[in-house]
């Protein structure tokens, strides 16, 4: 297979499913083993790149479930400098490349990556929207939960901030804390190890985000605190360590002010979790009001 620069189909492009079956392509290809879908958008810079929805064009649409439709193997290698609607060929493929816009080497780059020279290790930054209506403002109280309960407002992203797999897998143990409590002027050490379990050697990133159970100001599902991308080779485990600070725990409270508040808090890595209390300061105040929980 040839590596060559991939390039989107125009949203103009004219694929009218009920007249083109895609009958020249799906003899071109019937021998091949896997089909390598770009889709995306072309570059783009301010104005020239507003758009007045997100879902990807219906011709590339069309195309991706016509080729999906053979039966074939389908990785999606998605070219797009944001979020675009995607939910309806995210089923029938095997795998699925997210690209960016990478620029006059991107094709290269891809490249290597399906073809197993590179292992990727990227995470994304960003919460990937299930549907265009899918983005649910910072402070609603459900954002970080997903719920069935009231219909089409649930949170249910195509795919979570921090996701993204690899070549390897990673495991996730000993989570711990030196102490179950922090002073309101000191600082708590976080320590996880990691594992390469799997048959490559690859780079992980490790998130960790902290929830503040209980604040005067409902507070958020959980916000990321620290980061670290490791390198481990098949088999090789490591032990990283964050360092908290009472800063970390802060929040914009009703007086549009950075404020702390002593109380319990969750700490999360991977799919390892513990808790923590952040102590009153001497002689500090009690709060006034009623805390608020996110449940």
């Amino acid at each position: 297979m040839a590596r060559q620069q991939c390039r989107p189909l125009p949203e103009r492009s004219a694929y009218d499913s009920s007249s083109n079956t895609g009958a020249g392509w799906k003899k071109r290809d019937i021998h091949s083993d896997v089909a390598i879908v770009c889709v995306g958008e072309g570059a783009y810079a301010e104005t020239p790149g507003n758009i007045t929805d997100l879902t990807l064009g219906e011709a590339q649409l069309r195309l991706a479930e016509a080729i999906e439709a053979t039966g074939k193997p389908v990785v999606l290698v998605l070219v797009e400098g944001r979020p675009r609607i995607i939910n309806r060929i995210v089923d029938g493929a095997q795998a699925i490349l997210m690209a960016y816009n990478p620029s006059n080497e991107g094709g290269a780059a891809i490249a290597d990556v399906l073809f197993g020279d590179y292992t990727p290790s990227g995470k994304l930054p960003f919460t990937y929207p299930r549907t265009a209506n899918g983005f649910i403002t910072y402070d609603h109280k459900l954002f970080e939960t997903e719920e069935t309960s009231f219909g089409n407002m649930a949170f249910k992203p195509q795919f979570e901030f921090g996701h993204g797999l690899s070549y390897t897998t990673f495991t996730y143990s000993n989570l711990k804390l030196p102490q179950n409590t922090m002073p309101m002027n000191g600082q708590m050490n976080v320590s996880v190890t990691v594992t390469n379990t799997g048959q490559r050697a690859g780079n992980e990133t490790v998130i960790l985000y902290v929830r503040d159970v209980v604040a005067t100001v409902a507070p958020p599902g959980k916000r990321v605190r620290r980061f670290a991308k490791i390198y481990l080779e098949p088999a090789q485990s490591r032990t990283v360590t964050f360092t908290l600070r009472r800063d970390d725990l802060s929040f914009i409270g009703a007086d549009d002010k950075a404020t702390v508040e002593p109380g319990d808090f969750e700490v999360f890595v991977g799919n390892l979790k513990e808790k923590f209390s952040l102590e009153a300061a001497p002689g500090q105040a009690q709060r006034k009001g009623q805390r608020q929980t996110r449940k």
